[in-house]
C-alpha cells in the first residue's frame, strides 16, 4: 500500500497542474477576446473622431472671415486633437496592459508545464 501512496499523490498534483494551467488557457482566451473587443471599440471611436474633425475643419473654412467664430472653432478642433490623442494614448496604454497579462499568463503556463515535464520525467 505504501508504494502507491506516492504515485496517488503525484497524480493528484498532476491533476491540479492540470487544472491550473486549463483555468490559465480560458483566462488568456477571455483576456484576448476583451483586447480584441476593445481594438474595436477603439477603431470606432477613432474613426468617429477622425470624422468629427473633418467636419470641424470644413466649417471652420466655411467661417473663416469672421473671427469670432473662427476663434471657436478653433478650439473646437484643438479639444478634438487632444481627445484623439487620449483615446489613442489609451489605446496603446490597453493594448500594453492586456498583452502584459497575456505574457504573464503564457509564462506561468510554461513554467508550469515545464514543471509537469519534469514531475512526469
Amino acid at each position: 500500500m505504501a508504494p502507491s501512496v506516492p504515485r496517488t499523490r503525484a497524480a493528484a498534483a498532476l491533476r491540479m497542474k492540470q487544472i491550473t494551467l486549463d483555468n490559465q488557457g480560458r483566462t488568456i482566451r477571455r483576456l484576448r477576446a476583451q483586447l480584441a473587443t476593445e481594438i474595436r471599440g477603439l477603431a470606432t471611436m477613432k474613426k468617429e473622431l477622425g470624422d468629427t474633425q473633418v467636419a470641424l475643419e470644413a466649417s471652420h473654412k466655411v467661417i473663416a472671415g469672421l473671427t469670432e467664430i473662427g476663434l471657436s472653432m478653433s478650439k473646437k478642433i484643438e479639444k478634438m486633437k487632444v481627445k484623439k490623442q487620449l483615446a489613442r494614448a489609451n489605446h496603446v496604454e490597453c493594448h500594453q496592459k492586456f498583452q502584459a497579462r497575456i505574457h504573464e499568463a503564457e509564462d506561468s503556463m510554461q513554467a508550469q508545464h515545464l514543471l509537469i515535464e519534469a514531475l512526469v520525467d
